[in-house]
C-alpha cells in the first residue's frame, strides 16, 4: 500500500530529476540568449530571428549531446522508485 510519505517522496524525487535533466538545455538557452542579446546591443541589430534561431540550434545540439545522460537518469529513477511502487515491492 502506498502511503502519503512514500508518494510525496517519489514525487519530490521526480521533480528533482526533471530539474536535473532540463538544466543543460536551460543553461544553454540562457547563455546563448545573453550572447545574442549582447551582440544585438553592440551592433544595434534588432532582428527577432537572430535571437530565436541560434538559441534553438544550440538547444538542439545540447539535447543531442546530453540525451544519453537524460535517458540513463530517467531509467534509473523509473527502476529504483516507480517500478517498485507499481509491483508492490
Amino acid at each position: 500500500m502506498l502511503t502519503e510519505a512514500a508518494f510525496f517522496d517519489v514525487l519530490r524525487e521526480g521533480l528533482w530529476i526533471s530539474v536535473v535533466t532540463s538544466t543543460p538545455i536551460l543553461i544553454t538557452a540562457l547563455v546563448v540568449g545573453l550572447v545574442v542579446g549582447l551582440f544585438q546591443a553592440l551592433t544595434s541589430i534588432q532582428e527577432m530571428t537572430l535571437t530565436f534561431v541560434p538559441k534553438l540550434a544550440a538547444m538542439l545540439a545540447v539535447f543531442g549531446m546530453s540525451m544519453d545522460f537524460m535517458t540513463r537518469t530517467l531509467v534509473t529513477f523509473f527502476h529504483s522508485a516507480v517500478l517498485p511502487l507499481i509491483t508492490g515491492g
